[in-house]
């Protein structure tokens, strides 16, 4: 299945694993929505500037920030209603975590987009969008 995923901390700098997600995320054939207050565009593709400012449903938000920068996102990330939440290493937050589970927004702790999609795991067990 292929999904609208958000890339909560996109980056224009080959260098980060947020851009990596990004390429990989599209070679996978998944659409791309980078959010990013500072940023306009990456790599052809537009940013949003928050989640709230992206149109239409968001399957999955993968956060490439760190708990400082994403716990304050926490109503806007629940506004969205995203499938799921992945925290990639580096950006794990338990209060963050608590808040959207409580919502019953599916929550992958401690993994790594690039590593699921890589082995195949990205798909993994998701409730299907009503």
């Amino acid at each position: 299945m292929r999904e609208r995923v958000a890339i909560l901390g996109a980056s224009d700098d080959p260098g980060r694993y947020a851009h990596r997600a990004l390429r990989a995320l599209r070679a996978h054939g998944h659409t791309v929505l980078p959010v990013n207050p500072q940023l306009q565009c990456i790599d052809g593709v537009g940013v949003a500037p928050h989640i709230s400012s992206v149109a239409g449903p968001i399957d999955t938000i993968t956060v490439y920030l760190r708990p400082a920068l994403s716990e304050p996102l926490a109503d806007e990330i629940i506004e969205a209603r995203p499938r799921r939440v992945i925290f990639n290493p580096g950006a794990e937050s338990p209060t963050l975590r608590a808040r959207l589970e409580a919502e019953g927004i599916v929550v992958q702790w401690q993994c790594c987009t690039l590593v699921l999609l890589r082995e195949g795991r990205y798909a993994g067990d998701l409730p299907v969008r009503q």
